[in-house]
This record gives structure tokens, C-alpha cells and sequence, in this order.
């Protein structure tokens, strides 16, 4: 294989197991004359594995600008260049955003090495929709900001893919149950192909408990996928609406809960009344 000369690859490397590393990764990446990295010594150790030296750049999200421009210096001198995470595919809610951009804004060749990603791995095992997926990557840390982002997006009804940190996985279970509601179906998909790899399968509420109960499922890498609200009905009624509605329905008389559900949804009280009506 003969790379080309300033040329910037975008490589993926396994997201955990070892077997994943593609051929052709192993070739671009004992090619080439240097090695943007997330995280050198990470990365270092994983390319040891493969028998792989060279000589490494940091990018990282702290310093990608400042990075950027060196890597755009050794591409105009005709090196070639490789981008890697720390697993999987980059760009994916990891660096290289930048970089990327500013290179093809100077007119260098981008080549992609495909390979792992886990968003694509948590999909492909879910048993949720597939033909539209939105990857939101990580919510805000903080518990308002991840409700508020939440809110914005309770009415998507593509599948929604989220990736989160251990540290934060039971609140943000906890926020999603109350957003979208106890009942929406979910997946948690655990430490993707590593040994202890786990799939939970269900809705928010029961995975909610299940991670709350065992320590074992509050670590490691996630992955979490919501499907996706059910499309509005001809009536222009939204899915949280009708959540609403449904719930006062099973307390209070139809003209009572259209009345109060209009109060909350802002949806005008005859279409609501009118709608519950149709429904039975």
C-alpha cells in the first residue's frame, strides 16, 4: 500500500476489542510519517499491539487549534498525516472537527479508514429502528441543562443515540424517565465488544432499576438508545400531548382532562376534547 503525500487519514482503531483493527488501518498507520492522537500514551500502547511505531502529535479538544497548524505545516510539506481517537471512529464526539475542516478549507486530500464506531455497534444490536437515527453524543453534565436538552428533543421520532459517562448514567436515566416517560422503550449497551459487553433491553423505568440495583451496570463505556416518540396523529395532537392526556383521562372525566391538558400542552382544548373522543 503507498500513501499519498499530504494527505490527512482519518483512522479508526477498535473501540475494545483488539480484533477489530482493521488491515488496512495497520498499513496507513505504519506508513505514515505522523500520528495525531487524542491521547498519545494511549494510543501508543494500543498501537505497541500491532507492532506499530512512529512519531505522535497530540490533538486533543484543549489544544486542537493550536495543533491544527502544525499539522497543516507538515501536510504542506508533503507529509503524510493520520488522525486517531482513543477508540473508534473520530470526529465522533471526539476532536478532529477542526482539523478536518481547516484542511480541506486549504485544499489537502481527506482519506477515511473505516472501521469501528459505537454508535453504529449499539445500533446494529438494539433491535430499534434504523432507517433515522439521531446521535445527540453526551448530554450537559449538569442536571438542568441535560432536562432542558431533553425537552428540546421528546417529540423526535427517529431513534435517539446518546453516549454517557458511568459516573452520570442514573441521573441521566432518571431525567430521561421523566421527559419521555417510564413507559419509552430503551437499550443500555455496556463496554461494546469487551468482555463484559451487555445489552438491557426494556423501558426507561425498568432499566432505571435494573442500573440502580446492580453496581455492575454503572460502569464501563455506554451507549444509550431511546426509541423514537410516535409520530403526531392527522389531528396535529403531539405525542407528549397525548402522554398528558392519556394520564388525566384515567382520573378525570374527558371534558375535564381536555380542559387541564390544554393548560399544560398549550393545544387548544376542542381539538384535545375532540380527539379523545375519535380515539374511542
Amino acid at each position: 500500500m503507498i500513501l499519498e503525500k499530504g494527505t490527512l487519514y482519518v483512522v479508526a482503531t477498535p473501540i475494545g476489542n483488539l480484533g477489530d483493527m482493521s488491515q488496512r488501518a495497520i498499513e496507513v498507520l505504519q506508513q505514515v510519517d505522523m500520528i495525531a492522537a487524542e491521547d498519545t500514551r494511549r494510543s501508543g500502547r494500543l498501537l505497541q499491539h500491532f507492532d506499530i511505531s512512529g512519531r505522535f502529535l497530540a490533538l486533543h479538544e484543549h489544544n486542537e487549534r493550536q495543533a491544527t497548524g502544525r499539522v497543516l505545516d507538515y501536510l504542506q510539506q508533503g507529509k503524510s498525516i493520520a488522525l486517531i481517537s482513543d477508540a473508534g471512529t473520530p470526529l465522533l464526539s471526539d476532536p478532529g472537527y477542526y482539523l478536518v475542516r481547516e484542511a480541506i478549507r486549504a485544499g489537502f486530500r481527506i482519506i477515511p479508514i473505516p472501521g469501528p464506531s459505537a454508535v453504529a455497534t449499539a445500533l446494529s444490536a438494539a433491535g430499534l429502528p434504523t432507517d433515522r437515527f439521531r446521535f445527540e453524543g453526551f448530554l450537559p453534565a449538569k442536571s438542568t441543562a441535560r432536562r432542558n436538552r431533553l425537552m428540546q428533543i421528546k417529540d423526535e421520532t427517529a431513534t435517539l443515540v446518546f453516549y454517557e459517562a458511568p459516573h452520570r448514567i442514573l441521573e441521566t436515566l432518571a431525567d430521561m424517565q421523566e421527559v419521555f416517560g417510564g413507559e419509552r422503550e430503551a437499550i443500555l449497551a455496556r463496554e461494546l465488544t469487551k468482555t463484559f459487553e451487555t445489552f438491557l433491553r426494556g423501558n426507561l423505568e425498568a432499566i432505571r432499576q435494573r442500573v440502580e440495583t446492580d453496581t455492575d451496570q454503572q460502569k464501563g463505556e455506554m451507549v444509550i438508545l431511546l426509541h423514537g416518540a410516535p409520530p403526531p396523529d392527522s389531528s396535529g395532537i403531539s405525542a407528549e400531548a397525548e402522554r398528558i392526556l392519556n394520564i388525566l383521562l384515567k382520573e378525570l372525566p374527558l371534558k375535564q382532562a381536555a380542559a387541564l391538558a390544554s393548560e399544560i400542552t398549550g393545544v387548544k382544548k376542542n381539538r384535545l376534547y375532540e380527539h379523545a373522543l375519535k380515539r374511542n
